[in-house]
């Protein structure tokens, strides 16, 4: 499996608004894609900086992620209120 931590870093007072467009996203990445095992947003101690924990059954799963229509859809609405780039970490799970 794949775990891909996400650090997102929110500009200041947008945080409901960010959470909103999250919440949604995730209710599609659980709906409509089979390989993905987990997707959960988590805050920090810093208010605007959160963490995405991500599982991915495999490559393909990821793949699929990165090239859903949700995900490409959610891209501008999150552009909107993060204050730069994701810094996303990959990890292979140990069994």
């Amino acid at each position: 499996m794949i775990a891909l931590v996400a650090t997102l870093k929110i500009q200041e007072g947008k945080n409901a608004e960010f959470e909103a467009v999250f919440r949604e996203l995730s209710q599609q990445v659980r709906a409509n894609e089979p390989g993905n095992v987990l997707y959960q947003l988590t805050r920090t101690s810093d208010p605007n900086t959160y963490k995405v924990l991500e599982i991915y059954k495999d490559e393909a799963a990821t793949a699929a992620h990165r090239d859903a229509e949700h995900f490409k859809a959610a891209g501008p609405k999150l552009g909107a209120v993060l204050a730069g780039r994701p810094e996303i970490e990959r990890l292979t799970t140990v069994d």
